[in-house]
């Protein structure tokens, strides 16, 4: 039994991860900064909580990296942890650098200390690619071009993946994932923040939403479809980058369009839009090209844009 240690288990992506893992036969473990106090509601609402070994730990101190590393001995180390939010990066700038880039440092020389022959995915992200121009697609070939102090932090946590895969011959790889929505997304982001405003203002419980900038467009992908390709990356005989992406854009305003849309709505009557919530700098357009990944990992996304909005949409409303 093949034995998975994911950092950042309490995400998004931690939980569907884990219920992957779990049904591949995995032994699971999980680490948070404080695992007796951590409800992880995400794994409760998988129904896979029970079966997940958490652990408290702090991936910023080396020690108890070094302690948990140690302690658990896995096969493969899923590292999702950190910081998510770009928008919050700007008020945390200096949380972002140490809870992405630094932890990731952290792991890797423990890792080195240990000469352990375990296999490390780490969770890149395509805001590190920063403003491409309208139409393009960026590939494991586009240079970085970070907008935010997030995908600064993001960006300098692939580079030093990528230089310790080099110099120590380490299985250490990067998945280059671009947005990607599912009904566990917290409300901050604000493909949750449109789809539960839209269903209560369905229901009649609220009269407005307010947003910012709709101009901006996004890959938006279905995360339980991208935790299958970060386990993909971990299973091939050489470790390597991968973008991970439906390889469409659309919209802010084309998914408020859709989300109302879904409920019987036209949303030009009831969204306001406040200039305060433009960022300080923002990417305008965002597309991947994640034709390496359908080469050599064999994935593909299968959810697009409109279904995966159906998707978000039943489950507010199943939930209500």
């Amino acid at each position: 039994m093949k034995r998975a240690l994911i950092l950042g288990v309490s995400g998004q992506d931690g939980a569907y991860l884990s219920q992957l893992l779990l049904e591949k036969g995995y032994e699971v473990h999980g680490a948070s900064r404080d695992a007796e106090l951590q409800p992880f509601n995400r794994l409760e609402e998988l129904g896979v909580r029970d079966r997940v070994r958490t652990h408290s730990t702090s991936l910023r101190d080396f020690r108890e990296t070094l302690q948990l590393l140690t302690n658990v001995q896995p096969d493969e180390i899923y590292n999702l942890a950190g910081q998510t939010s770009v928008g919050l990066s700007f008020s945390q700038p200096i949380e972002a650098i140490e809870s992405i880039a630094q932890a990731v440092l952290i792991l890797l020389e423990v890792v080195r200390y240990l000469h352990a022959p375990v296999r490390i995915y780490n969770a890149s992200s395509s805001e590190s690619f920063g403003e491409t121009p309208a139409g393009a697609a960026s590939s494991e070939e586009t240079p970085f071009m970070p907008r935010s102090p997030y995908a600064t932090a993001k960006a300098t946590a692939h580079w030093t993946t990528v230089n310790y895969r080099q110099a120590y011959g380490m299985y250490a790889c990067s998945g280059i994932l671009f947005n990607h929505e599912s009904p566990l997304r917290s409300d901050r982001f604000v493909t949750k923040k449109i789809v539960s405003a839209a269903a209560e203002i369905a229901a009649g419980r609220r009269a407005r939403l307010t947003l910012g900038d709709l101009g901006v467009s996004r890959d938006w992908g279905y995360a339980p479809e991208y935790v299958e390709a970060m386990w993909r990356m971990l299973q091939q005989d050489r470790a390597d980058d991968y973008v991970i992406a439906t390889g469409e854009s659309h919209t802010v305003e084309e998914f408020v369009a859709a989300t109302f849309a879904e409920l019987g709505l036209d949303w030009r009557e009831h969204v306001d839009i406040d200039q305060s919530l433009f960022r300080p700098t923002d990417i305008r357009y965002s597309r991947g090209d994640a034709s390496k990944a359908k080469r050599e990992l064999g994935w593909e996304a299968t959810t697009r844009f409109h279904a995966l909005v159906s998707k978000l949409v039943k489950a507010v409303r199943e939930s209500s």
